[in-house]
């Protein structure tokens, strides 16, 4: 019942930048956590940066200095600003939603993914 639409994936330079976004509709009641993760080629998922309710946030070491996520509650987005980026920086990137439907039961919801590819 949850729908996460991924948007801002594409093909940079190294040392440019992109901004991800993922907004979630459906019968969502609360959200706990939005976060970012990516998988490359041939390597295993990993947390990419996450917000949680109460605005903390969490960074990779590899993006902490080049990373930023943000968040709009009332839009239910949440947004990966990526600047500096690196040849590394290549992968899937997928949005990841927390939180409780209306109906008060828990949720944790996932986008299609979008690819990031930082090739000169």
């Amino acid at each position: 019942q949850v729908q996460l639409v991924e948007s801002g994936g594409g093909l940079v330079q190294p040392g440019g930048s992109l901004r991800l976004s993922c907004t979630a509709s459906g019968s969502i009641f609360s959200i706990n956590a939005m976060g970012w993760y990516r998988q490359a080629p041939g390597k295993e998922r990993e947390l990419v940066a996450r917000v949680i309710a109460d605005g903390r946030t969490t960074y990779a070491d590899s993006v902490k200095d080049r990373f930023t996520i943000s968040r709009e509650n009332a839009l239910k987005t949440v947004y990966l600003s990526m600047n500096n980026l690196k040849p590394e920086d290549t992968a899937v990137y997928y949005c990841s939603v927390a939180g409780g439907y209306t109906n008060f039961r828990s949720f944790d919801s996932w986008g299609q993914g979008t690819q990031v590819t930082v090739s000169s």
